[in-house]
């Protein structure tokens, strides 16, 4: 793996590793040592991945694993809005790699990028305050670029390589990661420690699935039923009820309503 020149210039460090348990849990062992960043940690596969709520996150070579350990980046309340700026970042990459999948490509929320209504990455946010008050956020992103889970029916997957047909050349996990080190820059400088949020939400809106359509929204035993429309200003999902009133969801798994009540939907990493 290696930075693009952006991220070299920015500052940004690599630590490249073969198979690992996970990669944020590396991350954040290192931040407890007292390591700052910015820091990517990549790995070749892991043996641990996790997504939301401590979910596995198949992780066979072949696919990226990165995760980049920043240090005080925002100030507390503004730290779940990095999982925005990453889908962004990671979203910019693919399409800087394969521009002919930009149609195809689009966000659901909180985190997911979606290949043909198929999910192709998940980001997980994670974030620890040290003894000292400081802040370390973990953004843990996992691509398929080769190959996706093919037993997961409620949450159908998919990868880019199924995408680039013909004698097109496939997307490697180090051709994403360059792409993605640069991006990610661009887009955590244009949040500019949440300042600029209303921008990133204003673009992420723009190429979200879901807008206007009736959900449903689960999380742990609870279940919400509405239509989304849209954002609040701290990136809560704005959900109309059926009597009209609009609720604000920090956190949860959203499915199409149609899906049956005793099915899930894995929406990884948030």
């Amino acid at each position: 793996m290696q930075l693009d020149r952006i991220a070299v210039a920015a500052g940004v460090k690599l630590a490249a590793l073969a198979m690992i348990g996970s990669t944020n849990e590396e991350a954040r062992l290192r931040a407890r040592r007292g390591e700052r960043g910015p820091l990517w940690i990549t790995a070749s596969a892991q043996t641990a991945g996790r997504g939301r709520m401590d979910r596995a996150w198949v992780s066979p070579q072949g696919n990226l694993y990165a995760s980049l350990l920043l240090s005080n980046p925002a100030g507390f309340e503004h730290a779940p809005e990095l999982g925005f700026v990453a889908a962004l970042a990671l979203r910019d990459a693919v399409i800087a790699e394969a521009p002919e999948l930009a149609p195809r490509l689009v966000l659901k929320w909180p985190n997911d990028l979606l290949l043909t209504g198929k999910k192709c990455a998940g980001i997980l946010i994670e974030g620890e305050v040290g003894p000292d008050n400081s802040l370390s956020v973990v953004i843990g992103i996992g691509a398929n670029c080769a190959s996706h889970p093919t037993t997961t029916p409620d949450r159908p997957a998919t990868d880019l390589a199924a995408h680039l047909v013909g004698e097109r050349a496939p997307v490697t996990p180090q051709q994403l990661f360059r792409r993605l080190s640069a991006t990610m820059c661009r887009r955590i400088a244009a949040w500019d420690r949440g300042r600029g949020f209303a921008g990133i939400r204003d673009d992420w809106l723009a190429v979200a699935t879901g807008i206007g359509a009736d959900i449903t929204v689960r999380n742990d035993d609870s279940e919400k039923h509405g239509r989304f429309v849209g954002l609040d200003q701290f990136g809560r999902l704005l959900l109309e009820l059926h009597n009209g009133d609009i609720e604000k969801v920090s956190a949860g798994d959203v499915f199409p309503f149609a899906l049956s009540a005793d099915r899930s939907v894995q929406s990884p990493p948030g």
